[in-house]
């Protein structure tokens, strides 16, 4: 199994817009093109940050996946229209991980 691990820092002002975008759409796009969400958190201490994690079976399977999502016309129509008044998303990064042979749940 691959994990991504994705940080997404908004624009000021826009945090509430950028996960209320993810719950209502970004989440169902997924679902429907194989990546699977796994959990979604914030962090008080650091306002306006966003973090989720994601789980695809292989890394050939994540590539494929989010090239889908990335020219997915629903996804494409659901950012425009979320991004009339500017970008919701300031920054982002993702970290590719893979467990360990000790990991106790593999």
């Amino acid at each position: 199994m691959i994990y991504e691990l994705k940080k997404y820092t908004a624009h000021p002002g826009k945090f509430d817009a950028l996960v209320q975008r993810f719950a209502d759409q970004t989440i169902p796009v997924c679902q429907r093109l194989g990546i699977e969400v796994v959990h979604c958190w914030t962090a008080p201490e650091e306002p306006g940050v966003f973090y989720y994690l994601t789980r695809f079976a292989s890394d050939e399977a994540r590539t494929a996946a989010w090239k889908a999502f990335g020219s997915d016309p629903e996804w494409q129509q659901a950012k425009a229209q979320s991004e009339q008044d500017g970008p919701l998303l300031a920054s982002q990064s993702t970290s590719v991980l893979q467990a360990t042979p000790f990991s106790p749940h593999g």
